[in-house]
C-alpha cells in the first residue's frame, strides 16, 4: 500500500521537477549566450578580432536567434572586410526579426556604405520614425550620411539638425554639423559646433583638423598653433597628422 502512494507521489511530483530542470537549463542557456555575447562586443572594442569571434560564434552556438550576436558578427564582419559574410548576418536577422529597430539601424547604414541608398534609407526611416526608438538620433545621424554620400547636403543637413534635437550632445552628429559649416564657410558655426564636440567626446584627429581650418579661416592663429600640436602630439600617425607635417619646413 505505501509503495502505491510513494510511486503516486513521484508521478505528482515529476512533471514540477521536470518543468523546474528544463526552466534551469534555459537559463543556464540564456547566461552562456549572455556571457559570450558580451566578451565578443568587448573584445571587437578592443580590436581582439580573434577573440572577438570565438566568443560570438559561442554566443550563436547557445542561440542562434540571438539578434545582438548576429549584428555584432556583422560588425566583426565588416571589419575583416568580409561583406558577403556580414550582409548574410544582417539578412538572417532581419528576417527573424524584421521589427527590430537597432538591426535597422545597423543594417541601413551598412547597405549605405555599400552605395544601396534604397534599401538603406528604407531601412533608416523606419527606425528613426519608430516612436518605440529611445535613441532616434542614432538612425537620424546614419540617414543625414547617407545623404551626404548621395551628394544631397541640404538634406543631410537636415537631418543631423533632427538628431542633435533629439540629443544636444550626439558626438557624431556634432562632427557631422562642424563638418557641414565649415564647408559652408560658416566658420563662427563650425567653431562652436566644434567646441561642443571636443566637450563632449574629446580630442578626434578629424575634428582637430576641422577646428584648426576652422580657427586659420577665423585669423585665431594661436589656437590654430595650439590645435596644431594637440593633433601632432596625440594623433602623429594619423592621415591629418600626416597633411599637417607635408606643409610644414624642415628645420
Amino acid at each position: 500500500m505505501w509503495l502505491k502512494k510513494l510511486n503516486r507521489i513521484f508521478l505528482c511530483l515529476l512533471p514540477s521537477a521536470l518543468i523546474a530542470c528544463s526552466t534551469a537549463l534555459e537559463r543556464e542557456q540564456v547566461d552562456a549566450t549572455d556571457i559570450h555575447l558580451q566578451l565578443g562586443v568587448r573584445y571587437l572594442g578592443l580590436n581582439n578580432l580573434p577573440a572577438a569571434k570565438e566568443n560570438l560564434e559561442a554566443a550563436l552556438q547557445s542561440d542562434s536567434d540571438s539578434i545582438p550576436a548576429h549584428i555584432a558578427m556583422a560588425f566583426l564582419y565588416e571589419k575583416l572586410n568580409k561583406y558577403d559574410e556580414a550582409r548574410n548576418q544582417y539578412d538572417f536577422a532581419l528576417n527573424l526579426d524584421p521589427d527590430n529597430i537597432s538591426l535597422q539601424n545597423n543594417f541601413g547604414r551598412f547597405l549605405c556604405d555599400r552605395r544601396e541608398f534604397d534599401k538603406g534609407m528604407a531601412l533608416l526611416t523606419k527606425a528613426s520614425s519608430n516612436m518605440l526608438n529611445e535613441s532616434p538620433w542614432m538612425a537620424l545621424t546614419n540617414a543625414g550620411r547617407c545623404q551626404m554620400a548621395m551628394g544631397d547636403k541640404p538634406k543631410a543637413q537636415n537631418y543631423f539638425e533632427k538628431a542633435l534635437q533629439s540629443n544636444a550632445d550626439y558626438a557624431p552628429a556634432l562632427l557631422e554639423m562642424q563638418r557641414i559649416s565649415y564647408q559652408n564657410s560658416d566658420f563662427k558655426a563650425a567653431k562652436d559646433y566644434s567646441e561642443r564636440y571636443l566637450a563632449v567626446a574629446g580630442q578626434s584627429p578629424e575634428s582637430l583638423w576641422l577646428a584648426i581650418q576652422t580657427e586659420a579661416a577665423l585669423g585665431n592663429d594661436m589656437l590654430v598653433k595650439e590645435y596644431t600640436a594637440l593633433l601632432l602630439e596625440k594623433f602623429p600617425y594619423s592621415n591629418e597628422a600626416k597633411q599637417i607635417k607635408s606643409t610644414q619646413r624642415p628645420q
